[in-house]
């Protein structure tokens, strides 16, 4: 099957926030997708692979995309994070504890061990297992620039007869790649092959976490990546035509409330989650601008929400998502002194059941994919 041949509906895009271990709501709200497409078309064994054909993903949210577009329904992923979410958040040993919190190994044999082809041997980027193309949101560390990775076989860097394909990499490698957040795990180190002037050289760089670029809402650049001819798929957009879907991961606030002036270590220590709420504030007021949103919180007081009919659309566009407000903070603070931290694994059934009961009420077909 082409994945790269403009669908002949809609285009269906599926784009999931970077966010930890609260992933864990983002999947009740695919799990409530996947039961309302299964309802819709009498398939009970319907997977969201089946309907979605690009999906992409942001640390967290590059697991989540990546296990879906392998053909996985909603339930087995969230197994999958619950089983071994304490072995992904193993603390790291006395002597790398000062560089990072958690072990690099567990969550890297974990992804080493499950992303593997029939015969046993690694499956890579350009694998027949992903049923779907697929957008992992990395950064480059050693160059300090996003590096978006596909596996869409016309891309630049995915020619078959160049060296260094990056369809040629592991599969596994640059999901972990993706969720490499900086002090918390170590980088993943991959070694890229290029061609310059006739000359193959061999580079070795440092990836990280992709929540530490721009895009940890990843939608919009995925919408760019099926549409931009640079990146040689080229489908076309317009309402009719495109639809995309965005879901986040919750949003914490990161205002410092009555305290006007903090010391300077607070500051630091704030500052990371600001910037990366607001570059996701960013990305959802762009999708909502340039397509025609069905469904979404207010951005702010004086935009609104935006759901409203726009003529000139490039696609049908739904944010999923809910902020977490001084009530579930408490809440969540008598399960778990650590709160709505990226690593607190103490909550995931609070975090379950925050999804599902905002999936029951929050997603409709209608948003995406009818009229």
């Amino acid at each position: 099957m082409d994945l790269t041949a403009p669908p002949s509906g809609r285009a269906r895009l599926l784009a999931f926030d970077g966010g930890g271990i609260r992933g864990l709501f983002s999947l009740e709200v695919a799990k409530r997708i996947e039961t309302l497409l299964r309802e819709k078309t009498g398939k009970p064994d319907l997977v969201l692979a089946d309907h979605f054909h690009y999906m992409g993903g942001t640390s967290t949210g590059a697991i989540i995309a990546t296990f879906l577009s392998w053909g996985m329904p909603v339930n087995e992923v969230i197994r999958l994070y619950r089983e071994n979410s304490k072995l992904m958040f193993t603390k790291a040993g006395l002597g790398a504890i000062f560089k990072n919190r958690f072990d690099g190994e567990p969550i890297s044999d974990f992804l080493r061990s499950f992303f593997v082809e029939n015969n046993g041997t690694p499956a890579t980027l350009g694998t027949s297992k992903l049923r779907t193309l697929l957008l992992v949101v990395t950064r480059n560390a050693s160059t300090g620039s996003p590096w978006p990775m596909s596996n869409n076989p016309r891309a630049l860097y995915n020619d078959r007869s160049k060296p260094g394909c990056n369809l040629d990499l592991p599969l596994w490698q640059i999901v972990r790649a993706s969720t490499a957040a900086p002090t918390f795990f170590p980088p993943e180190v991959i070694e890229i092959t290029d061609q310059i002037d006739g000359s193959i050289k061999k580079h070795v760089f440092a990836f990280e976490d992709g929540g530490v670029t721009p895009f940890n809402n990843p939608a919009y650049l995925l919408y760019t990546m099926a549409t931009l001819p640079e990146y040689k798929l080229a489908w076309p957009d317009g309402k009719e035509r495109m639809s995309l879907v965005s879901v986040g991961t919750g949003r914490v606030k990161t205002g410092r409330g009555g305290k006007l002036v903090e010391h300077l270590l607070a500051q630091a220590k704030s500052l990371p989650a600001a910037l990366i709420g607001s570059a996701q504030w960013m990305q959802d007021l762009v999708c909502r601008q340039q397509g025609e949103c069905r469904y979404g919180d207010p951005l702010d007081s004086e935009l609104g929400t935006l759901v409203r009919e726009n003529p000139r659309a490039a696609f049908l566009y739904a944010r999923y998502d809910r902020a977490i407000g001084e009530a579930e903070m408490k809440a969540a603070l008598e399960v778990s002194k650590k709160g709505f931290t990226l690593d607190n694994i103490e909550l995931m059934d609070f975090l379950g059941e925050m999804g599902a009961t905002y999936a029951e009420h929050a997603v409709k077909l209608e948003h995406f994919d009818h009229d």
